[in-house]
């Protein structure tokens, strides 16, 4: 028995968000003070380091849970099953659903629960979870769901990776043009078809780096309400990834008894174009070799960052089409890799 992924779906918010539509804001420096430069050229030095140009919005009327239940939808149309038969719904997030205007984060119940009851399904026996993992919180369902088929636990999965950031950034704050809301998903089961998982690997830093992405204060010191927003320390998180992704990656490759010449594609957590190149390319730097051209596909460019869903999404978007020039054929060897809040890495050896 192997466990594979047998069908996928996405959901990109129709919503641009356009660098240009950030030449009017008034950006701050953490402690406050003005940063001595225009926005437009705070933008493209932005555009630059993060390859972004534009980034997408939900419309104000749906959340998270609407957006999972979307991509969802198109995942069990894809594997061409029962939604009564799934064992597990797992949706990776972390702020809930977090209405437009809003001041709070929503997570009760569960933003599963909540798409469980989108999709209209009856069974009790379909238990549906919340998984809070950072940026890896998708990579990290796709192991846990492989663990639950494997042992016997499950024959059927559901796992989405779901964010709706645009609700949790700091108009001030420079880093808020990274992040974008979507939705990935695939449906995971047990099947006699070759492939599918063959290794994985997690860690946790929090030691030090814990705190390393948070929840602050607005940059502005004229605001004195309560709300707070994503927030992060960029060069510590830069050199904390460069450091430690691509070793979790060799760990996850060696285990897999594949040889790095072997895989395909790289389907990496978008996070930043820069960092994301240089983690491959150190990657590839293990194994005494140059990072291959093409063999890691970017959506970051168009789509920004929406965190747990940039990975499923990318997934989905190459399978059918939806990327120029990347295709991932039966029998190729890929890998899943993220790295995110908490802090967490993790990886996956996937055969197609």
């Amino acid at each position: 028995m192997n466990v594979k992924i047998t069908g996928t779906g996405s959901y990109i918010p129709s919503n641009i968000e356009k660098n240009e539509d950030f030449h009017n804001h008034e950006f701050l420096n953490a402690d406050g003070s003005s940063i001595k430069a225009p926005s437009e050229v705070i933008v493209k030095k932005f555009k630059a380091i993060t390859g972004i140009d534009e980034r997408r919005y939900a419309k104000s009327h749906l959340n998270t849970s609407d957006i999972a239940s979307f991509a969802a939808e198109k995942a069990i149309e894809n594997a061409n099953i029962n939604r009564e038969d799934l064992d597990y719904i797992i949706v990776a997030h972390n702020y809930g659903d977090v209405r437009h205007d809003s001041q709070q984060s929503d997570t009760v119940p569960s933003v599963a629960s909540r798409v469980k009851h989108l999709l209209r399904i009856k069974s009790p026996k379909c238990v549906a979870y919340d998984l809070l993992f950072g940026c890896p919180g998708w990579v990290e369902g796709v192991i846990q769901a492989n663990a639950f088929i494997s042992s016997g636990i499950a024959k059927k999965c559901l796992i989405i990776g779901a964010e709706t950031l645009s609700r949790v950034i700091d108009p001030y704050d420079r880093d808020s043009m990274i992040y974008s809301d979507g939705a990935g998903a695939v449906v995971i089961e047990a099947t006699e078809d070759e492939g599918g998982i063959i290794s994985h690997e997690t860690a946790t830093y929090a030691l030090d780096e814990a705190h390393f992405i948070f929840f602050g204060e607005t940059n502005n010191p004229e605001i004195k309400d309560n709300r707070r927003y994503i927030k992060m320390y960029g060069r510590k998180i830069y050199e904390f990834a460069l450091t430690n992704v691509p070793l979790a990656m060799k760990s996850c490759l060696d285990k897999s008894g594949y040889n790095i010449t072997d895989v395909k594609k790289i389907l990496i957590h978008q996070a930043n174009e820069k960092m994301d190149e240089a983690i491959v390319k150190r990657f590839y730097q293990l194994h005494e070799m140059d990072m291959p051209e093409g063999i890691m596909p970017m959506s970051i460019g168009k789509l920004g960052n929406s965190s747990v869903a940039t990975v499923p999404t990318l997934y989905d978007l190459i399978l059918n089409g939806g990327m120029v020039r990347q295709e991932i054929n039966t029998g190729d060897v890929i890998i899943f890799a993220s790295v995110g809040a908490g802090m967490n890495i993790n990886a996956i050896v996937y055969k197609q």
